[in-house]
């Protein structure tokens, strides 16, 4: 499933998320260690490669069944059709965020209402070759199935990410306090 993301609206919010996962994982207070990076509000999808070969992409749909959509996610100049590298998992489902920037929204604006309309408008077009006109943008930040597993934290993930020639978020940190969290918004 890709399920939508939790809000934390304040302090209080973050301290109460942080103590959940450490009583779950039965953690001490220093021995958390945080992923941080914007959120960038477009469409999530879901893209399968087997043996480095892009075989799937998903939308997101209702959270468990996503639409077919690698056509038109084909034609998004940052997504590798093969992942060129001997130590890649069989089987790897990279997660990230299908966009518009603001400067080509301005060029096509007159067609939609916002971003991330016409991120999705364009993502559901039936002709790949229409979508292909669109600026859509793509950028990773997580994955859902891996086999065989081979990363400890999400920063090792990142770095392998970017290695395999995916766009990553540069705004990400790695945090480890509540302060951090704070100092890094």
């Amino acid at each position: 499933p890709m399920l939508s993301l939790s809000n934390a609206f304040d302090k209080n919010d973050m301290g109460d998320f942080l103590k959940k996962v450490k009583n779950f994982l039965n953690l001490k207070d220093n021995d958390i260690e945080l992923f941080s990076e914007p959120k960038i509000d477009g469409i999530s999808a879901s893209l399968i490669y087997e043996n480095g070969v892009l075989t799937r992409g998903l939308s997101r749909g209702d959270g468990i069944t996503g639409e077919d959509i690698l056509a038109n996610l084909k034609t998004i100049k940052e997504i590798p059709n093969k992942i060129k590298d001997k130590n890649i998992p069989r089987i790897l489902e990279i997660r990230g965020e299908v966009y518009i920037g603001k400067k080509d929204f301005k060029i096509i604006n007159k067609n939609f209402a916002n971003p991330r309309n016409a991120a999705g408008g364009s993502l559901r077009q039936k002709d790949y070759r229409e979508t292909a006109k669109i600026p859509l943008r793509f950028f990773a930040y997580g994955f859902g199935i891996m086999e065989p597993m081979s990363f400890k934290t999400q920063s090792q993930f990142t770095q392998s990410l970017k290695k395999w020639g995916f766009i990553v978020n540069e705004n990400n940190k790695v945090l480890k306090s509540l302060e951090q969290i704070e100092l890094h918004q």
